[in-house]
């Protein structure tokens, strides 16, 4: 299944609502250039990961590239709604120790606040 990415906006935070795999290739390029649109636009972005049903190596690389991208213009991302694969691939990783993770979306915007 291709990546799908849809966007909407909750309270000032940009929410990514991605669907399908996440690995090298056409999706992971697809997330890169979303978000390289949005970065101009926002300062607080939400990738929801709760429908990404594969990640490789190279899914991961975009995540931290993004993550990266982001925070050198002053945008905070944070991720939500994890699968347990997910999960487990960044914790194996240590990328946990990264990325800030919630468990809803609704979480993840209030924490913005916070």
């Amino acid at each position: 299944m291709d990546l799908k990415i849809t966007t909407n906006v909750v309270g000032g935070v940009t929410i990514l609502e991605c669907h399908g795999r996440l690995v090298l290739g056409e999706e992971a390029s697809l997330l890169r250039e979303t978000m390289k649109g949005l970065l101009p636009q926002t300062k607080k972005i939400v990738i929801k990961m709760k429908d990404i049903s594969y990640i490789d190596s190279g899914g991961l690389g975009t995540l931290v590239g993004i993550y990266t991208s982001a925070r050198n213009q002053g945008v905070e991302v944070k991720l939500a709604e994890l699968t347990s694969r997910v999960d487990t691939l960044l914790q194996v990783t240590k990328l946990l120790t990264v990325f800030e993770v919630h468990t809803s979306v609704d979480a993840a915007v209030k924490s913005f606040a916070a």
